[in-house]
């Protein structure tokens, strides 16, 4: 039993981590035969496990955030405070827009990916963004606690927040140069929303 659920997970560790590597270079832009030449697997093994490609490119997405998510606690880790810290997550978002290489394909797949999905998964979907929003609120939480933030309800202003950036992410994906401020603008409208007051 043991080594049956190993294979298992063997199998669609192989699968999705093709997928990452398809969508590094063709966006969703890929065939399910190819996944499956990708993988080495078998396409009935793909459909035992994923119903659909859109189900497939629903999980990329949802370790996409995560990793993400991840990535940027261990890059704050040693910020000071706070205010600090959720700077940090909402500036290092738009920054990833001028990266190159993996990080602006998975920029542009989220993007292109993002509003499908939305439409016929939306609580998958919705459950797939939370990291960031709980990361978000974490901080707004805290920095309430310091008597740094003032926000009326920091559940509901860590949602704004999160739309509001991954609007401003979606809007500029694609642009040739977002403009160089971007990120201090967006973060000064955030703190002034949350009730707090710059330097």
């Amino acid at each position: 039993m043991r080594r049956t659920r190993s294979r298992s997970m063997q199998q669609a560790s192989l699968i999705l981590d093709a997928a990452h590597r398809l969508v590094l270079q063709k966006g969703d832009a890929f065939t399910t035969q190819e996944l499956v030449k990708e993988a080495g697997v078998a396409l009935q093994t793909f459909y035992r496990y994923f119903a659909s490609k859109d189900q497939l490119l629903l999980a990329v997405f949802a370790e996409m955030i995560a990793a993400g998510c991840v990535r940027s606690v261990e890059d704050a880790r040693d910020l000071p405070d706070p205010i600090a810290r959720l700077r940090y997550y909402i500036t290092s978002t738009l920054r990833s827009l001028d990266a190159e290489g993996d990080d602006k394909a998975t920029a542009r797949f989220i993007v292109s990916t993002h509003w499908r999905l939305q439409q016929n998964f939306p609580d998958e979907m919705a459950e797939a963004v939370r990291p960031f929003a709980a990361l978000l609120l974490g901080e707004i939480q805290k920095g309430v606690a310091a008597g740094k933030l003032r926000p009326a309800d920091p559940e509901r202003a860590a949602w704004f927040v999160n739309e509001l950036v991954r609007s401003v992410y979606h809007h500029y994906a694609y642009a040739a140069q977002p403009p160089a401020t971007l990120p201090d603008d967006l973060w000064a409208f955030c703190l002034s929303a949350l009730g707090g007051s710059p330097g």
